[in-house]
């Protein structure tokens, strides 16, 4: 079982995270977590981001509705589900965690970016955490092809609009190698980190209801 030395407040996240920290549990089942300090950390740089033509035609085309903040529980919960995809492991999303970063979101730390399909059912999504100009994606999951691909999208041209500088994405995996993703050791990570942190930076640098077009103009312009 993990461990669970205090309460997971979100006082004790910030803190965590401006260190290089972050939490994660052994399972859904386990109430207990633990600190993850890794010696390679993963990073999307922002000025280097890279979106695949046939996505970003996708994502011109409208194919899904994207929202910012409007369910950031849904999406904890559906980025928690049981999944059988060998790059997302969702099951260290206890409910302690959850109830942690649900607290973050109230206070204005936290976020997520929803999509929905025609009927209004969301398909896709992320959500992580914001400090300073740094952002700390968490998560990810989608139910629809190129859902949480679009997610991502969204949430690079609005971090690179708000100026933000760092988007710590903790793992490289293969789905996010082709955005640009790299590994970097933990000093540089460290780096990068404490050079963020004091910066100010605006989520909502690009309103909530910002067209794909001005999202993609955004990303095209520091790439």
């Amino acid at each position: 079982m993990s461990a669970r030395p205090e309460p997971l407040t979100p006082e004790l996240l910030l803190q965590a995270y401006a260190r290089g920290y972050f939490p994660m549990a052994d399972s859904a089942d386990d109430p207990g977590y633990f600190w993850v300090y890794p010696t390679k950390r993963g990073i999307l740089p922002l000025n280097d981001f890279h979106v695949p033509h046939k996505l970003a035609r996708k994502i011109r085309g409208g194919a899904f509705t994207v929202r910012i903040d409007s369910d950031f529980a849904g999406v904890m919960a559906a980025c928690a589900e049981p999944t059988p995809h060998p790059q997302r492991n969702s099951t260290w999303i206890n409910a302690t965690i959850r109830e942690a970063y649900t607290e973050l979101h109230k206070l204005g730390f936290a976020h997520s970016v929803e999509c929905f399909d025609a009927s209004g059912a969301m398909v896709g999504g992320l959500y992580g955490v914001k400090l300073g100009a740094a952002f700390f994606g968490e998560s990810m999951f989608s139910r629809a092809t190129d859902a949480s691909k679009v997610a991502l999208v969204h949430l690079v041209g609005r971090l690179i609009a708000g100026g933000f500088t760092l988007l710590d994405t903790q793992f490289v995996t293969d789905h996010l190698k082709q955005f640009g993703a790299v590994e970097v050791k933990r000093d540089a990570y460290l780096d990068l980190l404490f050079d963020a942190l004091p910066r100010q930076a605006d989520f909502y640098g690009l309103a909530p209801d910002a067209p794909p077009g001005l999202v993609l103009q955004s990303i095209s312009q520091t790439s």
